[in-house]
């Protein structure tokens, strides 16, 4: 069995060579005009700026923490001072993917402009492929990084001895909380940076001044489309990696339990069935991606749907020949008897879960569905019940998604015990490298079209990147929807390898201390996503003053004949990003360390406070910034109502952008960081549990 342990990587070295020839193939396309380039550039500076000053303060960070845990973990008989070895390799491969995507993103959006002037079907095609070369890349270095470390630390140790495989896992648990230690401060950070400029943008253009958030003459437009690669493809990379990432290496740990002399009938092959599932979702990812086509006037939403159905169909075939011929038809532990057909049903539990939780955030989200329609109806009456609507729709969209959780965690338990809630989440996240090209495919239909503007191409060019970003927001949200989804399932995971790695038998919420920590645990979403709306206001105030200072001083601006200092609003959003983002990464950190040391009990109550708090509010808070986007949209396409039609400038049309820079903050910022921040928290308590058993 340990003959497997050498194919893996060649899954993740095949992703990368996949993500090679896409981005070779995107170089080759036409950017079209010297203004389109020069925009592009623009935007393609501003964001390698912004992602060097934030590495620059992380480095510090990543090497501080390796630190600490290779003095903490050296010498010890159950983990090594490698962990710091395995912490910095998941920091790294985590901002080396959300790198590599943005790099790709800022050379397709340009791209997918000019092909917008053929086509709708050749924009598509080119933004698709930006967006499959950040999914390859996040996949790729997840399981080339596992893959090498698990290879490595089985040549040092003695992975087919029972004492030395928890040694193992323990020591890569490190690459996961390296990996989830970058991406809270990458979506975090990414997540003020866009946030701050898409709503200064939208104010200071839209409410005040009276023009496009894309138009030339706004100084915060090149902020803006900066924004859209820092926070929504680098940022998002990062959590998606890190999700991955997670589902793996809590599978792996609750995986490990049954290789040991009591249970003679299975070995390793437990352990390395996530990487092997997650090996065989790359492959399928691709197969997918090739089907991902629409002809002139037909609908992005179904191509993309067509390419991810087809990659979950395949990937429910490949599970079930994977866990059938890898897993003994049976075997008991702990008076619980385990199937193979089980361990299938739990992981075709999880692959449910995700294809549904996706279809209600697209109930709830897209243009084509009532709850949009009825935010865009609300917006004739003005900004307040354009508000007041899209919160209610957000409260909604709570219901159904967290019925599927519940339910997906009782039925994965069912057929699997935890070993199954484990491969539920992995199920979910199994085909992830197509969920984030879907993903990153709306920030480089969204640049598309402010290249567009800015570069004054003919209408129809801006209509087709319009069709192509108003489908982005409903895919963003949906890949939302995956990653919260998966969070709740990968926390509980982690949280019983906690218990597990702890000594921990049983969890009593009759304990006031415990209770205690469910309260606390409970909190802390809401701080956290106080502190991130707060950084996204003050930050956005800036550069409101910024553009009115600009538009009061230089001469000419407002005429459209004199240039917009787009630096100074780049320069505040890199400033108040990196500035903004320490506190809350730090905070994710810092309380379960505290926590854990003063009673284990006590943090176990912690983590099932802040994961059941922490989905409801990233649900929440993520539905309803996309049903606010694109009630904006509708709007601006032309909507009637009530015997009226309303477009853009329209009053309707100026409550519905009050609303939807609301709801930029919750979709973009504190929403998204939220699965990151129960996952994290969890990943730190597994972590430490060595040192507080």
């Amino acid at each position: 069995m340990t003959w497997l342990i050498y194919i893996i990587p060649l899954f993740g070295l095949f992703a990368l060579l996949y993500s090679y020839l896409k981005n070779s193939w995107i170089s080759k396309q036409d950017p079209g005009t010297e203004r389109m380039v020069e925009i592009s550039n623009y935007i393609r500076e501003g964001a390698i700026a912004f992602l060097k000053t934030e590495y620059k303060v992380l480095i510090f960070f990543v090497l501080a923490i390796a630190l600490l845990l290779g003095i903490s973990n050296n010498g010890r008989e159950d983990s090594s001072w490698l962990i710091a070895v395995s912490f910095m390799g998941g920091a790294f491969t985590s901002a080396l993917s959300g790198f590599l995507g943005m790099m790709a993103a800022t050379k397709a959006n340009v791209r997918t402009t000019n092909a917008a002037r053929k086509s709708l079907g050749a924009a598509l095609q080119i933004a698709f492929s930006g967006g499959s070369i950040m999914g390859m890349n996040v996949v790729g270095l997840g399981i080339l990084g596992l893959g090498s470390l698990l290879l490595l630390y089985s040549n040092i140790w003695d992975i087919s001895n029972t004492l030395e495989l928890g040694r193992i896992i323990n020591v890569l648990s490190g690459f996961s909380l390296g990996a989830s230690s970058i991406a809270l401060f990458a979506r975090v950070g990414g997540g003020i940076y866009t946030k701050a400029a898409d709503v200064g943008a939208d104010l200071a253009g839209k409410i005040y001044e009276g023009i496009p958030e894309d138009d030339p003459r706004n100084p915060a437009v090149i902020a803006d489309n900066v924004g859209d690669n820092v926070g929504d493809v680098a940022g998002m990379g990062a959590d998606l990696f890190e999700s991955f990432v997670g589902a793996i290496v809590g599978t792996m740990v609750l995986g490990s339990i049954f290789a040991n002399p009591d249970v003679p009938e299975i070995g390793l092959e437990a352990v390395l069935l996530p990487l092997l599932l997650a090996g065989a979702g790359i492959l399928l990812s691709i197969v997918g991606a090739l089907f991902v086509r629409v002809k002139e006037g037909g609908n992005p939403q179904k191509a993309l749907n067509t390419g991810e159905f087809l990659a979950a169909g395949l990937m429910i075939i490949a599970s079930f020949f994977l866990i059938t011929n890898l897993l003994p038809e049976s075997w008991s532990f702990e008076g619980f008897n385990y199937t193979s057909m089980g361990v299938f049903y739990a992981t075709l539990i999880g692959l449910a879960a995700g294809v549904l939780i996706g279809m209600i955030t697209e109930y709830y989200t897209s243009t084509d569905n009532k709850p949009v329609f009825e935010i865009a109806s609300q917006s004739i009456t003005g900004a307040a019940t354009n508000i007041i609507s899209g919160l209610g729709v957000g409260m909604m969209s709570t219901a159904f998604p967290i019925i599927i959780i519940a339910a997906g965690i009782i039925g994965s338990y069912h057929f699997a015990n935890l070993y199954g809630i484990a491969i539920a989440a992995l199920g979910m996240l199994s085909t992830t490298g197509i969920q984030l090209a879907v993903d990153a495919y709306g920030p480089i239909s969204d640049n598309a079209g402010g290249i567009a503007e800015m570069s004054e191409l003919p209408k129809e060019v801006r209509e087709r990147t319009d069709k192509l970003d108003a489908v982005g927001n409903t895919t963003a949200a949906i890949g939302k929807g995956f990653a919260i989804g998966s969070a709740a399932l990968t926390a509980l995971a982690l949280f019983s390898a906690y218990m597990h790695q702890a000594q921990i038998k049983v969890i009593d919420i009759a304990q006031p201390i415990i209770m205690g920590g469910v309260f606390v645990g409970a909190m802390l979403p809401f701080l956290f996503s106080a502190l991130a709306m707060g950084a996204v206001g003050r930050a956005a105030k800036q550069m409101i003053i910024e553009v009115g200072r600009q538009f009061r001083e230089i001469k000419g601006l407002r005429e459209g004949t004199a240039k917009a200092e787009y630096s100074k609003c780049v320069e505040i959003s890199t400033k108040a990003a990196i500035k903004e983002m320490i506190f809350p990464g730090l905070m994710a950190i810092v309380i379960p360390v505290i926590v854990g040391f003063a009673s284990k009990e006590m943090l176990a109550g912690l983590l099932a406070g802040v994961t059941v708090s922490g989905v409801l509010m990233a649900i929440f808070q993520s539905n309803s910034g996309g049903a606010w986007d694109n009630a904006k949209k509708l709007i601006e396409g032309g909507i009637e109502i009530e015997g009226f039609t309303y477009v853009k400038g329209s009053d309707a049309h100026k409550a519905a952008v009050v609303g939807d820079t609301v709801g930029d903050p919750f979709k973009d910022t504190s929403g998204p960081s939220l699965n990151i921040l129960i996952k994290l928290m969890s990943v730190v308590s597994l972590v430490i549990a060595p040192l507080i058993k």
